[in-house]
């Protein structure tokens, strides 16, 4: 359907359903190469101890990855409550975050039956900062869109601040990780001190505005000097 303004929207119950599923089968392959490891295993006569040992990098990459997925869905579900309607360029921003989540099975696969290399470590963590970006993305469209969202513009920053602050620590994560190598991937736990950098953006973008903000005037209507 089209708006007053000719600009085609979508209903938001049928693009939140299709996120869900895309989300649900990008988290169900995640379990794939263990499902073919589990045969290999039977094959060889391994027993379940020995299954765990062998396989211990696909088991934690599973889960970093399931959780990773599972995170990613439960921002996107809170973000997406308040929306009202979805336009064309709302819906590209979601299939680009989509194509994120879709492709993260690939590089975990990698994670956990390969041998640790930078590019490696580029293709797992560099796709979480993609996510992020395409997140991020989403919100700035929705700020400059109040009308598609019940969510106030204070509430959206807060979000824009979470989104920085979680890419900036990817980064962080990515360049240890490179450096470290095989332990590197720890370096993700830093992602735990989102919510304090994000808080600590806001503050200072909130501390900006508020000195680069208009001068306040007098009655006579001139500029009022500096308490």
């Amino acid at each position: 359907m089209s708006d007053a303004t000719g600009i085609t929207e979508f209903k938001p119950e049928r693009f939140k359903a299709f996120v869900d599923a895309v989300v649900a089968i990008a988290m169900t392959l995640l379990i794939l190469p263990l499902l073919e490891a589990v045969a290999e295993a039977a094959a060889d006569r391994l027993t379940t101890l020995e299954f765990l040992t062998e396989h211990a990098g696909q088991l934690m990459s599973f889960v970093l990855s399931f959780v990773l997925i599972a995170t990613f869905w439960l921002g996107h579900h809170r973000q997406y409550d308040e929306v009202q309607a979805v336009t064309r360029p709302l819906l590209w921003i979601n299939v680009a975050w989509l194509a994120t989540i879709v492709w993260l099975p690939v590089p975990t696969a990698m994670l956990g039956q390969m041998d640790t290399d930078p590019m490696q470590q580029v293709l797992y963590i560099g796709t979480l900062i993609l996510t992020q970006v395409t997140t991020l993305a989403a919100r700035l469209y929705l700020l400059r869109h109040p009308a598609l969202t019940s969510a106030s513009p204070d509430r959206i920053r807060h979000g824009v601040a979470a989104d920085i602050a979680a890419m900036i620590l990817f980064a962080i994560a990515l360049g240890i990780a490179i450096a470290v190598g095989d332990q590197g991937y720890l370096a993700l736990l830093l992602v735990m001190f989102t919510g304090v950098l994000a808080r600590l953006l806001y503050r200072l973008r909130t501390r900006g505005s508020r000195r680069s903000g208009p001068a306040r005037r007098n009655d006579s209507g001139t500029p009022a000097p500096p308490e």
